[in-house]
């Protein structure tokens, strides 16, 4: 599939289009008196308008004939799925307004029946956990790999994944994310290879490899190895608008009348057409310009990273450095992962000064380590502002301070799973204070966000090393999630 990078003049001729885009500007411009919805009626006077831009309020539409319908697509929805199928070498695509969010929790429900097992490592998205509590799926939890030096978890490996399918043989499917967070990747050629041969579908989680198939240099992509179905968050590194995601299906297990029927069930008949179009834009960017746009930014990212490594007190993750070939396969090089804890401060810490200080926004922060995403968007300025952010702190805080270390491996420990998350989510619950929660059986997901994965979810025995974690987060002020809101009370079950 890395030939796909190549552009040939009949690709050129293919991808060119833009259906979505091209038929809402047109029918933008027709003055029609609109006694439809929306209630703004494109009209420049509103205070829509005002704040947005008559341009914006002018493409904000409903469906009609003319635009096509994205639960039942036939027109210009359709010709840009079969464009996005295509551009991601899948056979077919389902455009997404709900994120990839909404993506994952289709794939589950896709793929898997009330009590079919789905394997998945335990560092997955909250929107995997969810997937399961609406599917009645039943979690069979894989360790991720785990680098106590930069304090973050990584994928899973093949062996992993063969003892597993050993223990049970029974399992539907298995759930990947390629790459985490953090732009690590499993041997999914492999895995997938492995997981056809026991009849399960492999379903992978690339919100943040939608760039993967076009340039070389990246990591395979799912679609291109074989996958069943994937989740590309076009929006997170592929320069769509916030929210527009896709799903992509290689129909042979899992069929696509199924697929359709699973996302009709949930996503909104109301789908907003700057989305779908900023998704038909994106992909004609990353199919003709992606290779000249991802060769710059690669250049861009190995140039940083030479720099930081150059940086007393700080240490960036390079691909050269970092792939081991079996727990870490390959590695995303778009993602400048940095080692801040030798500077004495966690990433935490580094998160809140890059903002506060060098006006900076990072993508995330760990204990360790801090997270930039890069992408289309960037250029050689905003790149050299990271790094002069970078080399300011390190001239700031090297050697003035111990290093910030804690007996990380401890944190990392997979929570026992005692009900189902389904049994859990509908139990009855109660409110415990935090040092109360230590025992009890969690009715709910806590997680830190981004990124957004669950220290506990509904079913898991709450640990004294959970709720040690759970305050190390608070008092550093990561934003925390939980149902009411009140990060010092946690659901548990029981009246």
């Amino acid at each position: 599939m890395k030939e796909m990078a190549k552009l040939t003049e009949a690709r050129f001729e293919l991808h060119n289009k833009t259906p979505i885009y091209t038929a809402l500007d047109n029918y933008s411009k027709e003055n029609i008196i609109h006694f439809d919805v929306p209630g703004h009626k494109k009209n420049k006077n509103t205070p829509l308008a005002s704040a947005f831009g008559e341009r914006i309020v002018s493409l904000d539409a409903n469906s009609t004939k003319a635009l096509d319908m994205l639960s039942n697509p036939s027109g210009i929805i359709r010709q840009a799925e079969e464009l996005m199928a295509d551009a991601y070498g899948a056979d077919y695509a389902f455009l997404l307004v709900n994120g990839s969010t909404f993506g994952i929790i289709s794939m589950i429900m896709a793929a898997c029946d009330p009590k079919d097992k789905i394997i998945m490592p335990r560092n997955v998205h909250k929107s995997a956990i969810n997937g399961i509590i609406l599917s009645g799926a039943v979690p069979v939890f894989i360790q991720p790999e785990i680098d106590t030096q930069y304090g973050i978890t990584n994928g899973i490996t093949y062996e992993s994944v063969k003892n597993t399918i050993r223990k049970n043989p029974d399992a539907k499917a298995i759930f990947i994310i390629n790459p985490t967070y953090f732009g690590t990747v499993s041997d999914l050629r492999a895995i997938i290879k492995l997981c056809h041969r026991h009849g399960i579908a492999v379903l992978v989680d690339e919100a943040h490899g939608s760039h993967f198939p076009f340039h070389p240099d990246f990591p395979d992509g799912a679609m291109a190895l074989g996958a069943d179905m994937s989740t590309v968050s076009i929006h997170k590194t592929g320069g769509s608008l916030t929210q527009s995601s896709v799903l992509l299906l290689n129909e042979n297990i899992i069929k696509y009348e199924r697929v359709r029927t699973i996302i009709n069930l949930m996503q909104t008949t109301s789908a907003s057409y700057i989305l779908l179009a900023s998704l038909d834009i994106a992909r004609k960017n990353l199919v003709l310009n992606g290779r000249e746009i991802f060769d710059k930014l690669l250049t861009l990212c190995e140039k940083a990273k030479a720099e930081i490594n150059k940086m007393p007190g700080l240490r960036a993750i390079t691909r050269d450095n970092y792939v081991n070939g079996r727990e870490i396969y390959d590695y995303d090089e778009t993602k400048i992962v940095v080692k801040v804890n030798n500077l004495g401060l966690t990433g935490f810490e580094v998160y809140d000064i890059f903002k506060d200080e060098y006006n900076i926004q990072l993508e995330l922060a760990e204990t360790y380590s801090v997270l930039a995403v890069t992408g289309p968007g960037d250029d050689e300025e905003s790149i050299n502002n990271l790094v002069n952010a970078f080399r300011d702190l390190s001239n700031k805080y090297y050697k003035k301070k111990q290093p910030f270390r804690i007996p990380i491996m401890e944190y990392f420990i997979k929570p026992k799973t005692v009900i189902l998350p389904r049994e859990a989510f509908y139990s009855k619950k109660r409110s415990v204070y935090i040092d109360e929660a230590v025992g009890e059986i969690s009715g709910e997901s806590v997680m830190i966000y981004p990124p957004g994965i669950p220290l506990v979810i509904p079913g898991e025995r709450i640990t004294d090393k959970i709720i040690e974690l759970y305050k190390f987060y608070i008092k550093h002020r990561c934003v925390i999630m939980n149902d009411d809101g009140n990060p010092y009370f946690i659901k548990v079950l029981g009246e």
